[in-house]
């Protein structure tokens, strides 16, 4: 059976949620590349409307350049400009930091799952390697008081 694909106000929502962990996380290049990938169809589908360019906060190498303001069912993201954003939109300078987006109440699991169904992604649901290890099926490993002593 084949699910319906989500409508445009819940891939607003969880576009926030996942830009909004993609800034704290320890290694946000998959958020943000779920939010690129989906940032891309929207516009290449004409569900997102590009606004105009701004000058990011955070510069790079401590040089200014512009970031390109997106709208998405009312709600409002960054991604970086390309060259022709340059040529086609209006700059807008700063950025406007008293605007906020509505707060949604989606999980972040939740969020991701939408998305790589709009973009019609299989979804990974195998669980992730702990970053410690477990010795649980591992008769390679011998615990550390059970080491021989040199």
């Amino acid at each position: 059976m084949k699910e319906k694909t989500p409508d445009l106000r819940n891939i607003a929502e969880s576009l926030f949620i996942v830009n909004r962990h993609a800034k704290t996380a320890p290694d946000p290049r998959q958020l943000y590349e779920l939010k690129k990938q989906t940032v891309s169809k929207l516009i290449q589908e004409k569900k997102a409307k590009k606004i105009g360019l701004h000058y990011s906060d955070r510069p790079r190498l401590s040089q200014q350049h512009s970031i390109l303001l997106i709208e998405v069912a009312g709600y409002y993201f960054h991604i970086p400009a390309e060259k022709k954003d340059f040529q086609e939109l209006k700059h807008l300078g700063k950025v406007d930091t008293t605007y906020r987006n509505p707060k949604p109440k989606l999980s972040l699991s939740k969020s991701k799952r939408i998305l790589q169904q709009y973009l019609g992604k299989q979804i990974n649901t195998a669980p992730r390697p702990s970053a410690y290890g477990s010795m649980l099926g591992n008769q390679q490993v011998v615990p550390w008081n059970q080491r021989v002593r040199r």
